[in-house]
């Protein structure tokens, strides 16, 4: 395999918070953990450049909570906080395989990880080092999709690639409609228009105004991550790739 042959030379991997929870009513599932640190490994040594933006709703979804008597604001900060623990622990596990990780964070705690700097982050990303991405946005009212497709975006990444539990999109749930078509492709604006739940619409606006394909796949299956970056049809592609 050489980087001539790869689909995808640069990638943000979007993990939810469910993904770090596995089986568990909530919190962090160290096997999961140690799954995942795994597959993201393997690409790595593709001599794929790998950012990951992760989510925190295993710990705090700042929707919810504040759907619960919190404040929307202070709600979604302490969400923010959830998603630096998750990227903790995956740091953890991606260095105890000896993968070299920085953790950056939109929200400045220097005690335990670098301020976000996107230069940096570049310059990480160009030394063969794993970037993961917390805090959101440091912003509220925005979810960690979107903040994946900012980073993307910011990045310079080939593609969004939406890490999930089921393999691509369907034009229903499948767990409810056993019939459900699956789209091996997809539009942006099919996307928005239709209101499929592949990520939020402004996630999939800046996708769009900023040539991004995103693919939604099966984190679940082992190999899947790198059948996506080696240009096997795994999942739902949304947009276009630039060398098509």
């Amino acid at each position: 395999m050489t980087s001539d042959s790869l689909r995808f030379r640069r990638i943000l991997l979007k993990l939810s918070g469910e993904a770090f929870r596995g089986s568990l009513p909530s919190g962090i599932d160290t096997q999961v953990l140690a799954y995942l640190a795994t597959e993201i490994s393997a690409v790595r040594s593709l001599g794929v450049e790998v950012a990951i933006v992760v989510g925190g709703g295993n710990i705090l979804r700042g929707r919810d909570a504040g759907e619960r008597g919190l404040s929307r604001v202070t709600a979604d900060y302490m969400g923010m906080l959830a998603t630096v623990i998750n990227a903790l622990a995956l740091q953890d596990f991606l260095e105890e395989r000896g993968i070299p990780t920085r953790v950056q964070t939109a929200i400045e705690m220097r005690a335990i990880a670098e301020p976000y700097i996107r230069r940096r982050a570049i310059r990480h990303l160009e030394k063969g080092r794993v970037v993961i991405f917390a805090g959101g946005t440091g912003n509220p009212y925005f979810t960690t999709d979107t903040a994946a497709a900012l980073r993307a975006a910011e990045i310079r990444a080939d593609a969004l690639l939406k890490a999930t539990k089921v393999d691509g999109v369907y034009e229903a749930d499948p767990a409810i409609c056993k019939n459900a078509v699956k789209f091996e492709t997809l539009d942006y604006l099919e996307v928005l228009n239709r209101g499929l739940k592949v990520m939020d619409s402004t996630a999939v606006s800046l996708c769009m105004e900023n040539h991004i394909p995103i693919v939604i796949f099966n984190i679940h299956q082992a190999g899947n991550l790198c059948k996506v970056v080696m240009g096997h049809k795994i999942g739902t592609l949304v947009g276009r790739e630039e060398n098509e």
